[in-house]
């Protein structure tokens, strides 16, 4: 989640305050009200707005790595750092976007949008698809895992419609996030690559750390225990009480 979604030109939060850059948004808005052909959205897109696109292709393609990784020998790490590391770019995207939109002193009503539905492939989909074509597979896994991508989306959805209301320093600027940004997942991601190094992967030299609990042959196929870091992860950030500083 990069700063653009609450903050611009000089960290003035563009819900409440106006600055140069409203101008930037009534054009846009007009652009995209306007019938003028079936590419005509493509004129409405700032800079920063295309540079948020490249933190979804990330994400999209560390999904597309993890896919790849299934379909061969669990041996074959090779598309399964390719998924790992697809993930970190997002974040330097992530970050880059909401630099050159103040940069340019340019906000965009779409650009909000683009922000949070990039950080949930990125950092929502993109850590449970990777978990599951490590071994995390079992229904009752699975079903975690979904739990994880959903607090995300809630918690993008809650920071869209209260990050107006939050506290604000003497810029203008949220004084903290509500519950754990999205983007804090990487943190996940970076255990994975440990274990992915060490072998603790299903077919690894190790196994998955902490096994199966269950019956893997069952109609439920066990649950892994490990999986219970995606669920408090997920806790963490719908929390309303974990106040994490803005830098």
């Amino acid at each position: 989640m990069s700063l653009r979604s609450s903050v611009a030109n000089g960290g003035v939060d563009k819900t409440t305050s106006k600055s140069p850059s409203d101008g930037g948004q009534e054009k846009q808005k007009k652009l995209l009200e306007a019938d003028a052909g079936h590419f005509s959205m493509i004129k409405a897109l700032h800079l920063a707005d295309l540079i948020t696109e490249l933190n979804g292709f990330c994400g999209f393609m560390s999904i597309l790595s993890s896919m790849r990784y299934c379909l061969g020998p669990p041996t074959s790490y090779g598309p399964i750092w390719f998924a790992l590391a697809f993930m970190p770019f997002g974040l330097f995207f992530d970050f880059m976007d909401g630099k050159v939109a103040r940069w340019r002193q340019k906000s965009s009503l779409m650009g909000q949008e683009l922000d949070s539905l990039a950080d949930l492939i990125s950092f929502g989909v993109s850590p449970a698809v990777a978990a599951f074509a490590l071994g995390l597979r079992t229904p009752i896994d699975t079903l975690l895992l979904s739990f994880f991508v959903l607090c995300g989306l809630t918690r993008l959805a809650r920071f869209n419609v209260t990050v107006s209301s939050l506290p604000k320093d003497a810029t203008g600027k949220s004084k903290y996030f509500e519950g754990t940004p999205i983007p804090t997942s990487l943190c996940i991601v970076g255990a994975m690559a440990w274990c992915v190094s060490q072998g603790y992967v299903i077919g690894g030299e190790q196994g998955i750390i902490g096994g199966v609990l269950g019956d893997e042959d069952s109609w439920w196929g066990g649950v892994h225990p490990i999986v219970g870091v995606f669920v408090g992860w997920g806790c963490a950030m719908v929390s309303r009480t974990i106040h994490i500083p803005k830098p």
